[in-house]
């Protein structure tokens, strides 16, 4: 999946890395594309929902640096990451945001342009 909806378009209005930002840079990321949501990392992450026992839960987004590390720490006890570079909500720049390894824990700054794996989240 593309970090952002639209090919060459940069902005960086995502740079927060810290726990409990995710929501506050996915609500900007997809803000700042004319807020569509779709085929891009953050509009999928916002567009996903669970139902459970009869609850919907659908106030998932895409993890901050900081948010998407805390994953990796606890990677043995929640299961389920492919051995890849997955996004975070985190820009390092204009043209590039903040990924991390979920096997191997390395941390990045990758072109938005590239197709990286996503994993939605809720609060935590």
């Amino acid at each position: 999946m593309q970090w952002d909806n639209y090919p060459d378009q940069y902005f960086a209005t995502t740079t927060a890395a810290a726990i409990g930002t995710g929501l506050a840079n996915t609500d900007n990321i997809i803000s700042s594309q004319g807020g569509a949501t779709g085929s891009y990392a953050a509009g999928i992450c916002a567009d996903y929902s669970v139902t459970d026992g009869g609850v919907t839960y659908d106030d998932w987004y895409l993890p901050s640096e900081d948010e998407l590390n805390q994953l990796y720490i606890n990677r043995a006890e929640i299961g389920g990451f492919a051995s890849n570079y997955f996004w975070s909500s985190t820009e390092s720049s204009t043209p590039s945001a903040r990924v991390q390894h979920l096997d191997g824990g390395n941390k990045s700054s990758l072109s938005k342009a590239g197709t990286w794996y996503l994993r939605a989240v809720r609060t935590f």
